[in-house]
């Protein structure tokens, strides 16, 4: 199996609520950009996408070394460009099987958002997210997926809760050529958009792994999310991630 395009997509307001990462345990330096169309029609740009550099201190075990507030850059003249939120991720590889015995996958984690955005560009309070993940291949094809709950630490009422749930269906065109298509949902409970429900149609591609030298490797890819409900937050969203593994 190779990681889904957007494991994290942007299925939730990203200025409130964190995303959520692919469910395989890795050593590698990512950096994503969104472009996100909120509803009057401005777009807005985060730089980094809350991700870093993730290690494996112990077999089952990855945590972000380094994880730099991503920068949100507005369209709309009314709000501030800045750096958003410091973020803390640990996942756990639960159980995980390769080819010859089943290849599938199940990891869970835990992030930690800080609200230490400049100028609103974050959180409101801190937000701890728990996630589990899943993966199973069949052959050149596999389906991967995330479901986690944004659950801030005070103001609950105010802020909200959102539990979200990724699913990729991704397939194994050639070596280096990995096509997908992402079902994102997002459900919000409390808060501005109480009781409603928005979900995103994500075609993707991923491009990789491409040898660069010794252990290290590249892959990138990109996508488009569509708006597949009459509520949405934000609409047709543009991905791109490059990624060094190592």
């Amino acid at each position: 199996m190779r990681d889904a395009l957007l494991g994290d997509s942007v299925s939730a307001d990203s200025r409130l609520h964190p995303k959520i990462a692919a469910c395989r345990v890795l050593q590698v330096y990512r950096y994503d950009i969104f472009w996100q169309t909120a509803n009057n029609g401005f777009t807005t740009v985060n730089y980094d996408g809350d991700k870093g550099i993730e290690f494996i201190p112990q077999r089952h075990v990855e945590i972000f070394l380094v994880a730099p507030p991503p920068y949100i850059a507005h369209q709309n003249p009314a709000l501030k460009d800045g750096f958003g939120d410091w973020s803390f991720l640990v996942k756990y590889r639960i159980a995980a099987a390769n080819e010859q015995h089943g290849n599938y996958i199940l990891t869970a984690f835990l992030q930690t958002t800080l609200p230490t955005g400049q100028y609103k560009n974050g959180a409101l309070k801190a937000i701890l997210t728990p996630t589990i993940a899943y993966g199973k291949g069949f052959r050149r094809f596999d389906v991967q997926g995330t479901f986690g709950a944004a659950l801030p630490t005070s103001d609950e009422a105010k802020i909200g809760r959102t539990f979200i749930w990724n699913d990729a269906f991704q397939y194994h065109v050639s070596k280096k050529l990995w096509p997908d298509v992402e079902a994102n949902y997002a459900h919000f409970q409390d808060g501005t958009n109480h009781g409603k429900t928005q979900v995103f149609i994500t075609p993707g591609i991923v491009f990789g792994n491409l040898h660069l030298a010794k252990r290290v490797s590249l892959a990138f890819g990109g996508g488009f999310q569509i708006a597949a409900t009459d509520f949405h937050v934000n609409n047709h969203n543009g991905i791109f991630t490059i990624r060094f593994l190592f």
